[in-house]
């Protein structure tokens, strides 16, 4: 059984949050490769923050900021059009989604399994799916804001849920699988979850 990772005091050495943090910074950052729309790891790495990390603000700060400097690259990267995003309420939205994922991902606290990480990592791709959608419809002025223009806002997601699902399983499978073999390798990432 997986316990969260103790948090690094005097006695214990900080490999274990360090190597959360690190593969959470590689996870995010990996968004500025070519990827399909909506394949990311923006739900992995919450879920995985909050399954291992023992703060429950660090769970919380190290994906948030992990995905803020992703942003901060890509807005760089791309210029324009993408800093108007961080001006939207899309872009509160998705953090938002963060912190939720990162809260669901305290479920997984000691008991992280490959099936338990699938049910969370569906969990999670529906959450962000469902809140992002309706910031769409609430947001562009496009949808009218009727039943039919939230059905239409839905529907227009539609294509792009099915590469959030898979990104969410494969980047959950690299976190959490990637995870467990380094617990197996290194002695200090052991000694700090059982």
């Amino acid at each position: 059984m997986n316990r969260p990772l103790l948090s690094s005091g005097p006695d214990l050495p900080a490999a274990g949050p360090l190597a959360l943090a690190a593969l959470i910074v590689i996870a995010a950052l990996s968004r500025v490769l070519p990827h399909p729309p909506n394949f990311s790891p923006i739900e992995a790495v919450a879920l995985f923050g909050g399954a291992y990390f023992a703060s429950r603000r660090w769970a919380l700060l190290v994906p948030l900021v992990a995905m803020f400097a992703s942003d901060l690259v890509l807005g760089l990267a791309n210029g324009g059009i993408y800093w108007d995003y961080f001006r939207s309420a899309g872009y509160l939205l998705v953090y938002a989604c963060i912190a939720l994922s990162t809260v669901l991902g305290f479920g997984l606290r000691g008991r992280v399994s490959g099936s338990r990480v699938l049910g969370y990592s569906l969990a999670g791709s529906m959450l962000f799916f469902v809140v992002t959608n309706f910031g769409a419809w609430l947001s562009d002025p496009a949808y009218p804001k009727t039943i039919a223009g939230l059905v239409a806002a839905y529907l227009a997601g539609v294509p792009f849920f099915q590469w959030t699902v898979l990104g969410t399983l494969a980047y959950a499978a690299l976190l959490f699988g990637g995870f467990e073999l380094l617990r197996k390798h290194v002695p200090a990432l052991r000694a700090q979850t059982a």
